[in-house]
């Protein structure tokens, strides 16, 4: 008996990888607005009915998968050994980590321009179907700000958005330089700014 439930749990968890394997492609090849469940679902090899049994919707499929980028970014900082690094470099190592992730998987980008257009109205937003790297910036801008390393007379979640909002700008900039490298340059300009 034991051996069945885990033989369906291992399906099921087969089943439902394939599915955000399948969207992150479609994703990437079709951008968000132009995939349907029907295709995910047809790339994945399985019924479209079977979507319904792990998901609500594609857009709870990019959250998934965006939260699934949140984890790596987190994993890759803890990594790289930042227990004594100051907010100040851990908030720059973030953000290139945060940079890397999107660029090697722009279909989360609809996100963090999603979350601009509501940025006027958070409440549209419940913290259960957000990404989490809002929060992941603030965190660290929070403690950076209470450790004296940025200047406390703006608050964090001010600062916080404007860290979002780079990302946001540099997915619609014509500059000739990689989205990496232009995320790099303007989050210099603003911790050289949050500086006390």
């Amino acid at each position: 008996m034991a051996e069945a439930i885990g033989l369906r749990t291992r399906k099921k968890f087969q089943a439902r990888q394939t599915i955000l394997n399948a969207a992150a492609k479609m994703f990437e090849a079709h951008g968000f607005a132009n995939t349907s469940i029907a295709l995910i679902m047809q790339a994945a090899g399985l019924g479209v009915g079977t979507f319904y049994n792990y998901f609500a919707s594609k857009e709870e499929v990019l959250l998934t998968l965006a939260r699934n980028l949140r984890e790596e970014v987190e994993v890759e900082i803890s990594a790289a050994g930042t227990v004594n690094q100051s907010s100040f470099e851990l908030l720059e190592r973030c953000c290139a980590c945060t940079a890397k992730v999107i660029d090697e998987n722009r279909f989360i980008l609809p996100l963090f321009i999603s979350a601009g257009e509501h940025s006027d109205k958070p409440e549209q937003i419940p913290r259960s179907l957000s990404p989490g790297f809002g929060e992941m910036f603030e965190e660290i801008i929070t403690r950076g700000q209470l450790c004296g390393e940025f200047r406390a007379d703006v608050p964090g979640n001010i600062i916080s958005e404007m860290v979002h909002s780079i990302y946001q700008t540099t997915a619609f900039s014509k500059l000739n330089i990689s989205f990496q490298e232009n995320i790099r340059l303007k989050i210099k300009i603003l911790l050289d700014g949050i500086r006390p």
